[in-house]
Parts: structure tokens; sequence; C-alpha cells
């Protein structure tokens, strides 16, 4: 339970806030390479912690992010021709260039003062991962590099990436991606027996059996420079662990608990849109292989799990618009929830919170340590900053090459040593 001054500090994000504040000393994810893939073609709206932005790409590949409005009479950019490296008002043709430099003003006389003064507010931008990126922060402040998230250092053929919109607060979305314990319930498709002769069905059905008798995980949670990871150990068959390990970093990066040794790793990043919307950036990679065609087929359908089933302006298909489609006889006979795709359960719950969740009127469990470690870490960094003490976190982005995800051990082993054996180190930190 959080007071309502603890709440109000963690979800606003807008410019004039304690958080906002704070956001705004890391890069964040603005849109998809992709959406604006061409040169010279059309620009895109953008809208980031409340501000109305404008994304293009020049004619020499360069990408811009800024403000939407002609400086001359405020006529939006969206609308301008994007030629010649600069977006031109359609208005009265003032042109601007991805610095935000007005470069052609066609109704000022030559060699008017104007010309070396008028620019509108223009953002650091760089591409990474198949995601343009900006920072909306202090300049001096500005981390010289983007947080090294391993799905975006690999090359393009070993990594997957989308986006979806989600009708709430990025904070309890991204507490979703941390109560690892709702699985036991929430993904659970209806009671059967588990006798699948197909090797891989079968292992999957296997951890789901285990999801679903201990809804209790016992849950370790260990800090280090840029967030913490959460380890959930399960009882298993044969005097064994089941843990499911779920990496946090901040400000808004998740790593999955799901992957199996071998398997395809998945994370998320959220930027909020407004207080009351958020983009959640999803990812799949795989270190050791190119994700295959059929892969990449599955997830664009929305397969995988961790994937929506999406419509124009990757906008779910099933939303809060439309109940999720929610199928009351499926719930009664096949699945949980009845309704289909476990992304699409995820935001079914934490819409179901209201846009902005009203943390008071909660009453926590032992399997909410995640939580309540999320929530207090969030609300310190936002604070330390209003005393003046930067984040140390946004000045190191080698250490956000980290990895999550699940294994087998005997039940005996400690956390420390469980991340020993599945990673490599005690963090879950990648060797560069």
């Amino acid at each position: 339970m959080l007071s309502a001054a603890d709440n109000e500090l963690l979800v606003r994000t807008n410019a004039d806030t304690v958080m906002g504040e704070y956001f705004r000393r890391f890069w964040h994810p603005v849109a998809l390479s992709r959406e604006i893939a061409e040169p010279d073609g059309p620009p895109i709206r953008a809208q980031v912690m409340g501000e109305d932005l404008l994304a293009f790409r020049d004619t020499n590949g360069r990408v811009g992010v800024i403000e939407p409005h002609c400086a001359h009479r405020g006529a939006n950019l969206f609308f301008g021709r994007n030629e010649a490296c600069g977006i031109r008002c359609i208005y009265h043709g003032w042109k601007f260039d991805v610095d935000g430099k007005c470069i052609d003003m066609p109704n000022v006389p030559p060699g008017s003062a104007y010309h070396d003064k008028i620019s509108i507010k223009a953002y650091p931008t760089r591409e990474f991962g198949d995601i343009v990126w900006a920072y909306f922060g202090p300049r001096e402040r500005m981390p010289a590099e983007l947080p090294q998230l391993e799905f975006a250092v690999l090359p393009p053929s070993h990594r997957y990436v989308t986006k979806r919109l989600q009708a709430c607060n990025w904070a309890h979305s991204i507490e979703g991606a941390l109560d690892t314990a709702h699985f036991s319930f929430l993904h659970m498709p209806a009671p059967k027996h588990f006798s699948n002769t197909n090797p891989t069905v079968a292992a999957d059905e296997e951890r789901l059996r285990w999801l679903r008798d201990d809804p209790m995980p016992q849950f370790t949670i260990s800090e280090h420079d840029v967030g913490f990871v959460i380890g959930g150990a399960r009882r298993a068959d044969r005097e064994a662990h089941y843990w499911r390990i779920t990496q946090f970093m901040l400000p808004t990066h998740s790593v999955t608990p799901s992957a199996m040794p071998g398997e395809i790793y998945y994370g998320y990043s959220w930027v909020p849109i407004t207080d009351e919307a958020c983009w959640i950036y999803v990812y799949a990679w795989n270190p050791e292989r190119p994700i295959s065609d059929a892969e990449r087929a599955r997830f664009d359908q929305g397969g995988y799990g961790q994937f929506a089933a999406l419509g124009p302006g990757f906008v779910p298909l099933r939303n809060r618009g439309n109940d999720y489609l929610i199928d009351r006889e499926d719930q009664k006979h096949r699945s949980f929830t009845g309704v289909r795709g476990v992304a699409e359960q995820d935001a079914m719950a934490q819409d179901s919170q209201g846009v902005i969740a009203d943390r008071r009127r909660e009453h926590l469990t032992p399997t909410d340590v995640a939580i309540v470690r999320f929530r207090r870490l969030m609300l310190e960094q936002a604070k330390a900053l209003s005393d003046g003490k930067e984040p140390a976190a946004a000045q190191l982005p080698a250490h956000y090459r980290l990895r999550g995800g699940g294994c087998i051990t005997a039940a005996s082993m400690s956390f420390e040593d469980v991340m020993r054996q599945r990673f490599g180190s005690t963090t879950g930190k990648v060797p560069c």
C-alpha cells in the first residue's frame, strides 16, 4: 500500500513532475525504426511523457525528433513536406532540420537576423536495436551511450522487435511483469492431465503444472547497479525447484523469466505516452542463432505469449475497448480467463486496475515482494534526484546487458548459486 502522495509521485512523468525529471535522465524509445524507414518519407506523430512530438528521417537517413509546431504561426509540421534534409511547413514554407534549426524562410528577406535565430525544440536521437531512441533531459547530463540491452547489440538476424499500446499507466503495467506469481492463475489452461508424448510440448506442460500446483513461489531479490533481479522458486518434481528469474533495469526495462537454457529470450521497455497510456516495446532475441522465418511469422501473429495480435497502429486486437474479446464459454471449460494470448491476459488484468491504480486500497502478501521493491526503488531514485543526486544507473550503459530466464535446480541450491549456474554471474550480466 502507498500513500496518496507517493502514488502520485510514482505515476506522474510529465515534464513538471519529480518522476518526470528522473525519467528524463535516461534514453527512451520513441518509435520503431521501420515506422520511419524511408528517407524523405512521411513523418509520424509521437507522444512521450505527455509531450507531443514529430519523428522523421531526412534525405541523408538522419532521424529527427522535434516539436510538431512551426515557429512561424504554429501550423502542425505533421502535414509538412519531408524534402531535401528538412520538414517544410505547408503554411508559409519554413523548413526545419533534424536539429530543429530553421534552414529556410521564403517569406523573410535575405540577411534578416531571423535566419540565424529561429529554431524549434529538438531532441538528441540514436538508432539502436531497430528502435529510435531520444534523450529528453539536460544536455550536460546526457549519457554518452544507450543502455546496452542484449537484444540490441546482436545482429538484426538474431532479434525481433515490435511494440504495442497499453491503455493504463506505465507503473502498474511494469508491476504486472515483475509479479510472476500471477502465472499460477491468469495464464493457466483449464486443469487437465499432462500426458503429451511430444517431448517439447510435454516439457511446456510440465512447467505449467509446477506453476499451477505451487501458487506461492518463494522469492529472492538481489540488487545490482542498474536495478535488481528477482528469483521465484516453485516446487518441482523429485525434490527440485523450478526457478523463474526476472530482471528489472532502471527506469523501465525488464527481461522475462520464461527462457530455459537454449531458448529465446524476451524483454520489454515501457514508455509513458501520458499518465493514462504507455507503449510497451517488446523484443525477442537468441544470442546463439538467428530468429527463424517461422518464428518471426508466429511473433507477427501474436504467438509465444509475449507478443499480442496487433491491428493498425500497433493496437492489440483484444483490448480495453472490446473487453479483450472475452469468451465466457471458453472461460468455463478451457481456460482460466476466456481471453486468448498471454500478453492480452496481462493487459486485461492490468487495465482492469484502472488507468491509474489506487495503491491505497491494496492488501499485499509475501508474493508481492518484487512490487514493493520496485516502488521503493523508483521513489528513492526520484526523490534523490530532487535532492541533487544524479542517477548513477544512467551512466552505466554496459551494465544493462543482463539475462533472465528459467531453470531447474536442486531445492537446496541458493539463489546466488542458481544465478552462477544459469548465467555465469550472480547478477545475470552477459560477458561482453
